[in-house]
């Protein structure tokens, strides 16, 4: 069985130069707007700068991540229903080339520190399934839980990642005082559905193909909910691991 260290996120160092600032003036959440922008493709209606200076006064986590005086990346949560003590996730994104650094994990860490200073007990999102990179950073980094397959999400979307696609998503939920999430041993998988290695090369190489992935990865994440299963884990060979209750 795989494990991760309880303190994966933790253990992330800060590089020199590097940091998070809350998001105080109209200049900078423009400029979170701007960069959040960039990541999507051009897209500017994800976030506009109204909305997210609303978010912001209003009290919730919306960051940007500098690096010396630039902004590279951004982040917008906002807290859930009453009594849940909850927060989603809605967006975050870095500049292009800036992944597999280690500055997802940075900003993942200083959204859990900031929401257990505001008494803070889990932390949801969604994300693409077809998107190995990010499947492999939530559930094996991160240990969050898949909590539904949420088919066509958001409708038709107008960015440069997803225009011609439908927005089907997991939601995730991370418990932020547990444990990690453990992939599961081998003999507790029941069942797997794989993924594409890199559905944006394949997007942009065959649409139709990817459009088929799109397909055949909703089929058999419902089909298997449907029998009872959930989701316990992922790795890059297998793709999504289906486990018993």
């Amino acid at each position: 069985m795989e494990e991760l260290p309880p303190d994966a996120l933790s253990e992330a160092e800060t590089p020199p130069g590097v940091e998070i600032r809350e998001l105080d003036t109209v200049a900078e959440v423009f400029r979170a707007s701007a960069v959040l922008a960039e990541v999507w493709g051009g897209d500017r209606s994800g976030m506009p700068p109204n909305l997210l200076r609303a978010l912001a006064h209003a009290g919730n986590y919306a960051v940007g991540l500098y690096d010396q005086e630039r902004m590279v990346g951004a982040s917008v949560a906002f807290f859930g229903p009453p009594g849940t003590r909850s927060m989603h996730s809605h967006i975050t994104g870095l500049l292009p080339g800036l992944q597999s650094r280690g500055l997802g994990r940075l900003l993942k860490r200083h959204q859990r520190e900031w929401a257990l200073r505001r008494d803070v007990g889990h932390i949801t999102w969604t994300f693409d399934p077809l998107v190995a990179r990010n499947a492999h950073f939530n559930l094996q980094i991160i240990g969050a839980r898949v909590t539904e397959y949420l088919v066509n999400q958001y409708g038709p979307m107008d960015d440069g990642v997803n225009r011609g696609d439908e927005s089907d998503r997991l939601m995730v939920s991370w418990a932020l005082a547990a444990p990690p999430a453990r992939t599961p041993s081998a003999d507790r998988v029941v069942a797997a559905v794989a993924i594409p290695h890199d559905i944006q090369a394949l997007r942009d190489a065959d649409p139709a193909a990817a459009a088929d992935w799109r397909l055949r990865v909703r089929d058999g994440f419902l089909r298997h909910l449907d029998d009872g299963l959930v989701v316990g884990g992922f790795d890059a060979p297998r793709g999504y691991l289906f486990v018993r209750r």
